[in-house]
């Protein structure tokens, strides 16, 4: 009986129709018998299951602690403390300010936006809203925006905020690093898309970072890491990549936040923010600009014996050093990200020069694993010898000894990526635009219930899902709000409160 009981979670009237076909009861006592003890088990089972209307109240619950007590007038980090004494980002942070980077403020309000569509409760787009608003105030006369920001003085007098009129401060730095400028502004022009552009103050916000990023585009269609004004075209001509006659094996110590940037898979994150700028807003100057970086790609995929791409490039195209435990080297882990969109930029143009470099790329990562079926994140120009640093950052080719704060060895996904190459070549041409991935209500299920009543009975009280862990740069933290749970938590809770 118990069993059975657990197998069955529907409506209580199919939960005994069904038990008591599968007991295949024939005589009455026994059948009254077998009601009697399923009704008896119903009071047990109603108290861990989830209604919808018991969903959304646990839903608007999640969001008032969220909204108020977490967030700062929509700005979002990384980590809060169980008791919200103590936050952070990547970084130490204050309770006024907020991060940009993911799982930080736009990956926030893309889940309150995403919860809105998945429940269509209106507190969730409010605070989708609140976020891209948070946005608004801390973005950059440059354009773009910064790691981190802050909503609050003294904080803000370090920032050339746009909308501080002539009081600004000195950082004016905009970057595209680790998917920051570019998550920032999806969710800017998502959540205008979603108010029919009749927010003017995030409408214009879109419209002044598209016109200055795109300022900022090299002339070979590279991007740079950070920008703060538009590149003088005279130094920087376009050709292809080569290799150095030598490079240096000790860190060089030179600035490179102005190199042609692909590390953290920016300017793949800068072609999909391009494509939706077009999709959204109808600009061709953006498609046109997305396309570009696809040249760029062309251009940066180095000869053999390494057709494969570099973290980073400097003016004459060469594989350059960024920080010390980057080396100027062909990589096994952004490569992959470039291959991913030449996929995408065929798919949007039919145009097959930008998927005619993945024969031989794929061929050569192939030719690269490691003997776990790994890629390494670097190998050395030429040698194509897997390249690692100690602890005390001394290149090497060993791995016995590597910092554990970086990945130096890297999943390969290149069944997966000469898969969608393939079947990229074999779609009808006039098929070939991806398709959106459209967030809408999802269908009433059992599974789905199960879900969200487990979420739901995870809360505490105050509506916080606290979890142990260690806070990044808070020593004495055992308990913590971590976003990106919250984010997971959110979309199934959402889902079940709207489904249909």
């Amino acid at each position: 009986m118990t069993s059975l009981c657990e197998e069955v979670s529907r409506s209580q009237l199919d939960f005994v129709q069904q038990a008591v076909r599968k007991l295949h009861v024939r005589r009455t006592r026994s059948f009254i018998a077998v009601v009697l003890a399923l009704l008896a088990a119903l009071p047990q089972l109603e108290a861990q299951s989830l209604t919808q209307p018991e969903a959304r109240a646990t839903l608007a619950k999640v969001m008032k602690f969220y909204r108020t007590q977490v967030g700062y007038e929509g700005a979002y980090l990384w980590r809060y403390s169980a008791d919200l004494t103590a936050q952070e980002g990547e970084g130490t942070a204050t309770k006024t300010s907020g991060w940009t980077q993911p799982p930080g403020t736009p990956t926030i309000g893309e889940s309150y936006l995403d919860a809105w569509r998945l429940s269509g409760e209106d507190d969730c787009l409010e605070a989708a809203v609140e976020a891209a608003r948070a946005l608004v105030r801390s973005q950059l006369m440059s354009g773009g925006w910064s790691s981190h920001f802050d909503l609050a003085e003294p904080g803000r007098r370090r920032y050339a905020y746009r909308t501080d009129g002539d009081r600004h401060g000195k950082n004016n730095l905009s970057t595209f690093d680790d998917d920051k400028s570019q998550s920032a502004l999806m969710l800017l022009m998502h959540v205008d898309e979603a108010l029919d552009f009749r927010d003017q103050q995030i409408h214009e916000a879109v419209t002044y970072a598209l016109q200055h990023m795109l300022k900022c585009q090299y002339p070979n269609g590279a991007w740079p890491q950070q920008y703060s004004e538009p590149p003088d075209a005279a130094d920087h001509p376009v050709m292809s990549a080569s290799y150095p006659k030598s490079w240096s094996r000790t860190y060089p110590k030179k600035k490179y936040i102005g190199y042609y940037t692909l590390n953290d898979n920016n300017m793949s994150h800068i072609v999909d923010m391009l494509f939706e700028a077009h999709r959204i807003y109808d600009r061709e100057d953006c498609f046109q600009s997305a396309v570009k970086t696809g040249d760029f790609f062309l251009s940066a995929q180095m000869p053999e014996p390494q057709p494969g791409w570099a973290q980073q490039y400097d003016l004459q195209m060469h594989p350059a050093w960024a920080r010390k435990f980057e080396p100027a080297a062909v990589t096994g882990g952004e490569s992959q990200s470039v291959m991913r969109t030449l996929i995408t930029l065929y798919r949007f143009t039919a145009d097959r020069r930008f998927v005619a470099p993945l024969p031989a790329a794929l061929a050569y990562y192939r030719r690269s694993l490691l003997s776990d079926g790994r890629l390494a994140r670097f190998y050395e120009l030429k040698t194509n010898r897997p390249l690692y640093f100690t602890k005390d950052y001394e290149l090497t080719y060993s791995d016995d000894d590597m910092p554990t704060h970086y990945g130096f060895q890297v999943t390969s996904n290149l069944d997966r990526l000469e898969r969608d190459y393939k079947q990229a070549l074999a779609d009808d041409p006039a098929q070939l635009k991806p398709q959106r991935r459209r967030v809408s209500r999802v269908r009433r299920s059992a599974k789905l219930q199960k879900s969200a009543a487990a979420v739901a009975e995870s809360l505490d009280a105050r509506g916080a899902w606290v979890e142990s862990g260690q806070m990044r740069h808070q020593s004495d933290s055992r308990e913590l709000i971590d976003m990106r749970t919250f984010v997971d938590n959110l979309e199934t809770l959402a889902e079940y409160a709207g489904a249909e």
